[in-house]
């Protein structure tokens, strides 16, 4: 009986263009949705993902929700996720994407769900990773564990966003290492992040995980520019 009353002084907005929502409708309103560039790489077998990474990291699968387009809906819901503590867009994008790959064979193998993580000194100052609510929800669509104590950050980098491809390609070289090894050994995993571009950073992440025996390597993002 207190919800009208608390939407009527608290209204809840879409995350996308900040419009009211409808009681009905979370996070993003429907006609955001309608127009979020959806990229439908893993139902229609599209390698644009593994394309991106091809000759650098050995990738079984990989999708990407949306393509990002400077100045659109997807810079804004990745912008709000990262920079204004709007993590519900996380959980939100990975309930779309993991109800999607349930629903497909291949990454129905998957075994573990790890996120590319922060640096301890960014993870402080934001306050959470902005992968971690997305990765969770994939984790639980497939039934699978999310572990986020495998993979650690050991380099700190300033932000990526203002600087060109081929700084952020150095910039990604070889910044992260292993922590229990053991609990991925012979595993399938599937790798998250907000965004691919020069694929720098999930390169580095693939060949440090490559080191244990017998892991194989699936890619998800939210993102590919």
């Amino acid at each position: 009986m207190f919800k009208p009353i608390v939407n009527l002084f608290f209204p809840k907005v879409c995350y996308a263009c900040l419009d009211i929502l409808s009681d009905n409708t979370d996070t993003i309103c429907i006609n955001c949705r309608h127009d979020l560039p959806v990229t439908n790489f893993h139902f229609d077998d599209n390698d644009a993902v593994k394309n991106v990474l091809y000759g650098r990291a050995i990738v079984e699968n990989g999708t990407a929700l949306f393509r990002f387009e400077k100045k659109g809906l997807v810079q804004k819901l990745i912008h709000g996720l990262k920079y204004k503590g709007y993590e519900n867009i996380g959980t939100f994008l990975g309930n779309w994407l993991g109800g999607e790959l349930k629903t497909i064979t291949s990454y129905n193998a998957i075994d573990i769900v790890i996120p590319v993580p922060l640096h301890k000194n960014k993870l402080k100052k934001r306050g959470y990773n902005q992968v971690a609510k997305f990765g969770q929800q994939i984790a639980k669509s497939l039934n699978v564990t999310y572990k986020e104590d495998v993979l650690i950050k050991i380099t700190h980098t300033t932000s990526q966003v203002n600087k060109k491809r081929l700084a952020r390609w150095t910039n990604s070289e070889e910044l992260f290492a292993l922590q229990n090894e053991a609990s991925i050994k012979n595993k399938h995993i599937l790798l998250v992040d907000d965004l691919i571009t020069t694929g720098a950073t999930l390169e580095a992440c693939s060949l440090v995980l490559n080191q244990v025996k017998n892991v194989k390597i699936s890619i998800a993002t939210m993102a590919i520019a």
